[in-house]
């Protein structure tokens, strides 16, 4: 029988704790209390807790300084806030110093304070089975390493590659930090990297679905929520099993359909606890949602769908259906485009179907661009596509504006490979 979750009750006022006990014990929890901020770090140093939930208000010890303590000490333990209106400062400043999960705004509901509690510890065990697998993968590759020697040169060129990897990433980190959108396309590319065919295919998509965006006129904010629901679509599907993802959505039968329609709802869930990325969950969720009301998970009709996700359903299905990823077999471009006009109305958004139209003839007007050797770059010259290694690990995004150090970069990095890299660049 698994062991139940601990749950550290922390508040001054001793109904607030009985009230809280009454609520949370049905559901099997392990329960703690504490009165105060200090009492509670005793009783964390004595036994391992699992999720937090903290009062704002408290004498000698405050909620804020309490979980800031809590984050630097134990910072696997999810932090829950208690805070009344009055305490919105204090809100922030807790927000910010114990980096905490959800603040409840006093008095709560009952069974929102019961679901938030439930993601939050679901979030906590996916995380830790995340760890669990991957020290397991961690040591079932050293096994593998020890078992078979004939692979020690194997094992050592790609070694060698990811050190490179590294290389380019250092390079590239502080920049990385001030570019939460880069830092979510290569995260993206990791899922890619699940299945080979599906390289690019996100690049693609944020491509086509913002240059929508901004055909339509939305705002700024919304266009960037599009982009950034574009550049993790896929996120839910992290967790199907690889059938389902190597087969057409037409070719699932009932048991793999259902299981696939879950990951819309999975992909929002996921990135829920990130508030910049909120919207962008939205659009995800409703991604599969059809004009017709026929779509999933929730069954949304026309214009009640938002903006956004009618967007990613029209960008996403255009390249996926080339792919093959949604009827038997792939489609031509030109077959993908017929394919989603003819379902205007019933799968994708009608009204957007002109503007689809035009927004693809300008993308695929043709890019000037020319072929290089690591020899013959130029700093100022700017990448026309993506720079992969033979792995396929994204090296060097399109649009990326070439300097000596990248330069440097990418000739150790053909020397590693061990053959010729070529560079595409714009031409002027």
């Amino acid at each position: 029988m698994a062991t139940p979750f601990t749950i550290l009750l922390v508040d001054d006022e001793p109904n607030i704790l009985r009230a809280l006990n009454r609520l949370l014990r049905p559901e099997g929890y392990h329960l703690l209390t504490a009165g105060g901020g200090a009492e509670a770090l005793i009783t964390m140093a004595r036994e391992p807790v699992d999720l937090v939930i903290s009062d704002m208000r408290m004498p000698e010890m405050d909620g804020a300084v309490f979980l800031s303590n809590v984050r630097k000490n134990w910072p696997d333990t999810i932090r829950l806030l208690l805070t009344g209106h009055a305490d919105m400062s204090q809100t922030v400043s807790a927000i910010n110093q114990g980096e905490i999960f959800r603040f409840i705004a006093k008095p709560w509901d009952d069974q929102e304070l019961l679901i938030i509690v439930r993601q939050a510890l679901e979030q906590l065990h996916l995380r830790r089975e995340n760890q669990r697998l991957l020290k397991l993968t961690a040591e079932q590759n050293e096994a593998l390493k020890q078992a078979n020697n004939t692979l020690e040169q194997k094992v050592a060129q790609r070694t060698a590659e990811l050190s490179q990897l590294v290389s380019f990433l250092e390079l590239t980190q502080d920049e990385l930090k001030d570019s939460f959108r880069t830092s979510l396309q290569v995260f993206s590319g990791i899922i890619e990297m699940r299945f080979a065919d599906w390289v690019g295919h996100s690049r693609r998509v944020v491509t086509l679905a913002e240059a929508l965006a901004k055909y339509i006129g939305l705002k700024s904010e919304e266009i960037e929520a599009v982009a950034l629901a574009a550049t993790l679509h896929d996120i839910g599907k992290v967790a199907l099993a690889d059938n389902l993802l190597s087969k057409a959505l037409a070719s699932l039968n009932r048991q793999e359909k259902a299981e696939f329609m879950e990951h819309p709802a999975l992909g929002q869930m996921v990135l829920l606890p990130i508030p910049a990325l909120n919207l962008a969950g939205t659009y995800i969720r409703g991604q599969h949602e059809n004009m017709d009301g026929s779509g999933f998970p929730d069954h949304l009709k026309g214009k009640d769908i938002p903006v956004g996700a009618r967007i990613l359903a029209i960008a996403a299905d255009y390249d996926e259906l080339q792919m093959g990823l949604l009827l038997p077999q792939s489609i031509t471009a030109e077959q993908a485009y017929l394919y989603i006009r003819e379902n205007a109305g019933q799968r994708y958004d009608p009204d957007l179907i002109p503007a689809f139209l035009k927004v693809v003839d300008a993308l695929n007007a043709r890019v000037k661009e020319k072929a290089l050797t690591s020899a013959q770059v130029k700093p100022g010259m700017v990448l026309s596509r993506d720079l992969y290694s033979s792995a396929r690990f994204l090296l060097l995004a399109k649009g990326r504006k070439l300097d000596p150090s990248i330069i440097d970069h990418i000739c150790r990095f053909e020397r590693t490979e061990g053959k010729p890299v070529v560079i595409y660049v714009r031409q002027e």
